[in-house]
């Protein structure tokens, strides 16, 4: 999310309670989860494992749990609780605000629109030109929508991101972090009845162009999707996950979060992809595998009580 006016990190470091190692008068421009950060962004890390991919990413704030050496360009605000600063900083400067009616004031709606009854549309939303928005569909806050788009009855455009924080022991309590990201949908796309687009965590979710979702589809929090896809029903894209062009997902496929799958892929019926998928081939099966493969290995499983009975007297 990239701040309306720049802060200086002491300002930050007074209202979460930090301490600054570093320049306390730079100006901070963003804040992003770590994987959407830029150059002069604050970013948040609270585990150990992730301190070396934050300390050398292009965040030039971070927020950390100890204090450790500071590398040359960054500046170190060091907490008891990251997490829940950096949440206290997203709600301060993206606050929540409800509204009062069905179209926001500062909606803007382009020429030849057809927003059909019962349609919520929110604060700084953006539609093209020749769109038609079907009833009862949700678009939150700053949401950007192209030219030339459908999206069908029942969808949730811009929902919150799933990201929670696990605390405590035999008592769990899961934490939210906040969402101040937006879903941007290029021309062209079209999507399907009863779908739910969540918005990033930080940064953008994206729907390319010419792009289309079937019915009950869920897109996760910051996922990228590339031009011209095709998703048929009950495909679930975890977040942050980036999907290249021309990609093919058949129905009750699931995606998990925070991989790539190349352009000109083709990934059939009910396949669970678990890890990055190379472009230009047909997939199959979980986890994942090449469809030719995963066939000859279904043959040679169905043969197993043959085989079986052939040695188990051996």
């Amino acid at each position: 999310m990239k701040l309306e006016n720049a802060v200086k990190v002491s300002w930050i470091a007074d209202y979460i309670d930090a301490k600054v190692v570093g320049d306390p008068n730079f100006e901070v421009t963003g804040l992003n989860e770590i994987h959407k950060v830029r150059e002069g962004d604050l970013t948040f890390v609270d585990l150990e494992k992730y301190y070396d991919r934050s300390l050398n990413s292009a965040a030039t704030v971070i927020l950390l749990d100890k204090e450790v050496p500071c590398p040359d360009g960054k500046i170190l605000l060091v907490s008891d609780d990251p997490f829940s600063g950096y949440v206290k900083l997203v709600k301060h400067f993206h606050p929540f605000h409800p509204s009062n009616k069905m179209i926001s004031d500062s909606a803007i709606i382009g020429e030849g629109t057809a927003i059909q009854p019962g349609v919520f549309i929110g604060d700084e939303v953006r539609i093209g030109k020749n769109c038609i928005i079907h009833a009862n569909v949700t678009i939150y806050d700053h949401t950007l929508i192209g030219d030339n788009v459908i999206i069908q009855s029942g969808t949730v455009i811009g929902g919150d991101g799933f990201y929670f924080k696990k605390r405590g022991g035999r008592e769990l309590v899961h934490d939210k972090l906040e969402s101040c990201g937006r879903v941007v949908i290029e021309r062209d796309v079209e999507v399907g009845a009863n779908c739910a687009i969540d918005r990033g965590v930080s940064g953008d979710t994206i729907l390319g162009a010419g792009t289309k979702l079937d019915n009950l589809v869920q897109i996760g929090h910051g996922a990228e999707i590339g031009r011209n896809c095709l998703f048929a029903a009950q495909v679930g894209v975890g977040g942050k996950t980036i999907i290249e062009d021309n990609v093919t997902l058949w129905g009750q496929v699931g995606v998990s979060k925070d991989l790539l799958i190349e352009s000109n892929t083709v990934v059939l019926a009910q396949t669970g992809v678990p890890s990055s998928l190379k472009g230009g081939k047909m997939y199959f099966g979980y986890p994942a595998g090449e469809a030719r493969n995963k066939r000859r290995e279904l043959g040679w499983i169905k043969r197993i009580p043959e085989i079986w009975e052939k040695v188990k007297d051996l």
